[in-house]
């Protein structure tokens, strides 16, 4: 059974930060890209963060210097860690595991960045 639990989300002021996690079961987490994705609503989802199974890592632009995103793999476990939030990073945030683009989603976390 293909897993992707997310917890980590909430309301935080602007300028704050949050981290999000995502566990995933053993064979994704070995051998898929994990990615973070965010969506509103209305709009298409967007891809924010990647990291391969080597750790390289890729960013959405209008997150570079303020999101890291992160691996370990004793834990499984990728984080999203987020600094210097504005209002326009509301969104629902999925974790998502594939090879060639996002094949496996989680349920989604809101995140809400109050001015």
């Amino acid at each position: 059974q293909v897993q992707l639990v997310e917890s980590g989300g909430g309301l935080v002021q602007a300028g704050g930060s949050l981290r999000l996690s995502c566990a995933a079961s053993g064979s994704i987490f070995t051998t898929y890209v994990i990615a973070w994705h965010r969506q509103v609503p209305g709009n298409q989802r967007e891809l924010v963060a990647s990291i391969n199974r080597a750790g390289s890592t890729n960013y959405a632009d209008s997150v570079k210097g303020r999101f890291t995103i992160s691996r370990d793999n004793a834990k499984n476990t990728v984080y999203l860690k987020m600094n210097s939030l504005k209002p326009e990073d509301t969104a629902v945030y999925y974790c998502a595991a594939g090879l060639a683009g996002p094949h496996y989603w989680g349920q989604g976390l809101q995140v809400t960045v109050s001015s």
